[in-house]
């Protein structure tokens, strides 16, 4: 019997893929779906990451979806409440008849002449099989789940200690009592180092560099007075939008003023380490959100440090020993445990092997179209969330967008919606991040390539690309339509 067509498919059942299996189910009911999900469980990040203390790094009222309100106090919530909140949706939805579990997702050939993707797959038996559909939807995240970024490290399989990376975390690690060195610097580590100090005889950050914190309450008193005295998703639109309002005022303010944000910034880290931050361990050699902001929930990190159960150090590894860590500066680290929270290896479409009637498709050779579909691939549309701002407020508008096409096109009777672009040398081109982080520079040759100008670019920009997904005409001369004769016909 062959595979049953379905209209669209989604690979990935983290928080893209959950959004936009909604999404449909509420703007376009009449359309058929399948959801394919390489692990066991719905959720990501949110199933996959279990070390301590793992939690978001943007508020939940910009986390959440615009569908469903967040309603509990934390606005920076914790791993498991998450997941639970994205269970809640799945639930409520109805999605996991939907959902099939245990299927990876090798190679995605499209074809003009049958308008319709050709997805070879395997499933948790290993065994090889096609679905097919009309439209792709990838929500497969931005990094790779199989693989993280580990540095190398000379000396290190000297080290008679346990040495973890976050990404890979064992359920049966114990470091009650033990020397703990974290390796890194980011939200990773940030969260680590609170979390640790719990019960560790002592945590060390050790970072090459710096990082700038943003010290936050964890709970958004404005959020749950609101939600007290009106419907919770009014309350929920209200903070929502107050939130991205605020965030793209800091990113502006970061890039147009950094000497105020950076004394903005440094006076609550200040506050809350209770002394004057040391110049070499808080004073990054880049300017507010040239990376990421680092948030601190509470200060808890903060905290642990005054309390002397965590300290940072900065400085560069010369080698691993048998008992620890060897510094330039001549300093020897002990450690019982080294995690190395050394980032994440970006992955471009789950690592999906892509051709185009026949040609095997490299994304490095295609351009953005409205930060959601690529220059000359037909009927697929991605999520890449925002680096400046939370992932899902690019994972709802870009659902949105995706529904009207898939409306549109069912009105007008049409199979084919690419984004077609003839000649590629003409367009003015610019990196495709305006970012220094380590995660972006080692993607490079991997990422799509983006002009000046729209639509062939990825902006960081929220509101600019809300206009430009939900308002702006579908047909702009440059998405080209195809009719289902038409395509037989060719």
């Amino acid at each position: 019997m062959a595979e049953q067509i379905v209209d669209v498919l989604i690979a990935g059942a983290g928080i893209s893929g959950i959004g936009m299996a909604v999404h449909l189910k509420r703007e376009c009911p009449t359309h058929t779906f399948t959801m394919l999900e390489q692990r066991d469980d719905i959720g990501g990040t949110w199933s996959l990451f279990n070390y301590p203390g793992v939690r978001s790094d943007s508020d939940m009222h910009t986390l959440g979806f615009d569908f469903e309100p967040w309603t509990e106090k934390k606005a920076i919530a914790d791993g498991p409440s998450i997941l639970t909140y994205i269970t809640r949706i799945v639930e409520k939805y109805q999605l996991r008849k939907n959902i099939a579990f245990g299927h990876k997702m090798l190679s995605a050939s499209w074809s003009t002449e049958e308008a319709l993707w050709t997805l070879t797959v395997t499933d948790k038996l290993g065994n090889q099989h096609e679905k097919r559909a009309r439209f792709l939807y990838m929500g497969t995240g931005y990094y790779d789940y199989e693989q993280a970024h580990d540095a190398v490290f000379e000396g290190r399989e000297e080290f008679e200690g346990q040495i973890v990376h976050p990404q890979f975390w064992p359920k049966d690690l114990d470091y009650t009592n033990k020397k703990v060195v974290v390796i890194g610097s980011g939200a990773t580590a940030v969260t680590l180092l609170p979390n640790m100090a719990k019960t560790a005889e002592h945590v060390t950050m050790l970072q090459r560099t710096p990082t700038w914190y943003a010290v936050r309450p964890s709970e958004d008193k404005i959020a749950n007075g609101l939600g007290r005295i009106m419907p919770s998703q009014w309350a929920y639109n209200i903070v929502r939008k107050r939130n991205v309002w605020l965030q793209k005022i800091l990113f502006k303010y970061s890039r147009s003023k950094p000497k105020w944000v950076t004394k903005m910034l440094m006076k609550d880290v200040k506050k809350a380490l209770g002394s004057e931050p040391n110049a070499t361990d808080f004073t990054p050699p880049y300017n507010p959100w040239d990376q990421r902001l680092c948030l601190v929930p509470d200060g808890d990190m903060f905290t642990a440090m005054r309390e002397g159960k965590a300290s940072i150090q900065t400085d560069h590894i010369k080698h691993f020993t048998k008992t620890g860590i060897q510094l330039t500066s001549g300093k020897h680290l002990e450690a019982d445990v080294i995690v190395t929270a050394t980032g994440l290896k970006l992955a471009m479409a789950g690592k999906v092997a892509f051709t185009i009637d026949g040609v095997e498709a490299n994304f490095a050779d295609h351009f953005y179209y409205k930060g959601c579909m690529f220059s000359n691939i037909p009927n697929m549309a991605i999520v890449f969330g925002y680096l400046n701002a939370s992932w899902t407020l690019k994972a709802d508008i870009v659902s949105h967008y995706v529904c009207r096409l898939l409306n549109h096109m069912q009105r007008h009777n049409l199979t084919i919606a690419n984004p077609q672009l003839d000649d590629p040398e003409a367009l003015e081109e610019e990196a495709l991040f305006d970012f220094s982080s380590g995660y972006v520079k080692r993607a490079n040759e991997i990422l799509p390539r983006q002009s000046t100008t729209m639509p062939w670019r990825l902006t960081q920009d929220y509101g600019f690309e809300k206009n430009a997904l939900l308002k702006e005409p579908l047909e702009d001369g440059v998405l080209k339509f195809t009719k289902a004769q038409q395509a037989k016909a060719s």
